[in-house]
């Protein structure tokens, strides 16, 4: 018999005991799918669990261990260092000798291991000692060894959806063993809904979030969770933002092709998801005024002065009143001509420089200060081009002779940057007159 222990949290009294009280992860936990099959078979096979926090990493391995009849050894790699994987390495190897019995080490934050760290599972992987179970809210292809993911197979755990915490809800309210059954909480639909929202995919923070209630409900003498006590709880709770995170990276790589595909909602939609975040403001403008140059440049240049007095806006007003000049210029960007031509333009002039070493300035472009500089003949034969029509030296070389005649800059048909092209086919038609 189960027996509701109060000492423990709500979270931890609610971890499911079965596979079949699992609430979410139906992409890789139904019938058919590798891991379900490998799970209810027993087919023990080492794996990586990679997702937010709050999916339910540790209970799924607690599931695997127990269906398939091995013996589960929890190490955080957080507190824990080199000793501690030795350790479980010779627990393994007696369960392995003296019971017969399968190992599963699972490693929670697996990601905060360094590499050698890492390096150390590999020949208890390779020889069958233990099964090795990863979870980490990291991107494994950045945070883990290519040596350990070979030997391993990813699973992406995905945020819980609202459905499923209001059955995370229900089942918390209703289990009089080792939930809240026996104290006959009443909430509204709409309450539980605002708690499910407020969890943001976090089923331990939805637990949480719901023993504070009941908390509160009970010291003010009653069983209803009301929007009163609702309000108390879920005052000032931020969304999950993960700060230079996978899921950092994710959203911003979602507002700047939000604005690039030219979605003024989708791009304002996520400014307002990394606002809501927590997101370092100071960030944010920086990488709106770099999307004004990247994207737009010259098809429109006013994207540029619009971002920067955003940007400027944002400094002196703070929040969150400078928010909204932010809003403004994603909005603008968004809506405005597109080119990626000063983009091509300067990594193409910047891959030759690179490439083509230290070339010399031709003579007639060098500055010359002093007589010696002149008697070397440097500026000679310059063309001052206000003093040529059009104000234009047409046949003139600006490059170093060895580059002469390249063009990287390549204006779009697109806003200013159209009357750009004109200008510069005209220019181009004047040098070969010249030559």
């Amino acid at each position: 018999m189960i027996f509701n222990d109060l000492t423990k949290p709500l979270a931890d009294r609610m971890r499911p005991a079965t596979l079949a009280n699992y609430v979410g992860q139906q992409h890789i936990l139904k019938p058919g799918k590798p891991l379900y099959e490998a799970i209810v078979s027993g087919r023990l096979h080492s794996m990586i669990f990679w997702g937010p926090p709050g999916t339910g990493k540790t209970t799924l391995a607690r599931l695997i261990a127990q269906h398939s009849d091995a013996e589960f050894i929890p190490i955080s790699a957080v507190l824990s260092g080199v000793k501690e994987i030795r350790a479980a390495v010779a627990e393994a190897k007696k369960n392995q000798q003296e019971q017969l019995r399968r190992t599963i080490l699972f490693v929670d934050e697996v990601h905060r291991f360094n590499k050698s760290q890492q390096d150390a599972f590999l020949p208890h992987v390779e020889d069958g000692t233990v099964y090795f179970v990863g979870a980490t809210t990291e991107n494994p292809s950045f945070a883990l060894n290519n040596a350990l993911l070979s030997r391993a197979r990813v699973y992406v755990l995905n945020a819980l959806t609202a459905d499923d915490l209001l059955i995370v809800i229900d089942k918390a309210l209703t289990d009089k063993l080792r939930g809240l059954g026996e104290l006959a909480i009443e909430m509204a639909g709409d309450i539980k809904l605002q708690f499910a929202q407020a969890a943001d995919g976090d089923a331990r923070k939805l637990l949480n979030l719901l023993e504070i209630a009941v908390e509160l409900a009970s010291a003010k003498g009653g069983q209803l969770i009301n929007e009163d006590i609702t309000r108390e709880v879920l005052s000032g709770g931020v969304r999950r933002f993960d700060n230079q995170g996978d899921e950092f990276y994710n959203q911003i790589s979602a507002l700047h092709k939000s604005v690039r595909g030219s979605s003024p909602d989708a791009a304002l939609y996520w400014l307002c998801r990394m606002i809501d975040g927590g997101c370092d403001l100071a960030y944010l403008a920086r990488r709106i005024v770099r999307i004004a140059s990247e994207d737009i440049g010259n098809a429109d240049p006013r994207a540029l002065q619009i971002c920067i007095n955003a940007w400027e806006t944002q400094e002196r007003l703070g929040s969150p009143e400078g928010q909204l000049a932010l809003a403004q210029a994603v909005i603008y960007l968004a809506c405005a001509p597109k080119s990626n031509a000063v983009y091509m333009a300067y990594n193409a002039a910047m891959s030759e420089a690179k490439q083509s070493g230290s070339l010399g300035v031709p003579v007639h472009l060098r500055n010359a200060p002093t007589a010696l500089m002149k008697a070397l003949d440097y500026g000679k034969a310059y063309r001052y081009a206000h003093n040529e029509p059009e104000a234009y030296a047409a046949g003139e070389n600006y490059f170093p002779e060895e580059l002469a005649g390249r063009h990287y800059y390549q204006p779009v048909d697109r806003g200013l940057e159209i009357k750009i092209k004109e200008k510069l086919k005209h220019l181009r038609a004047l040098d070969e007159k010249y030559e």
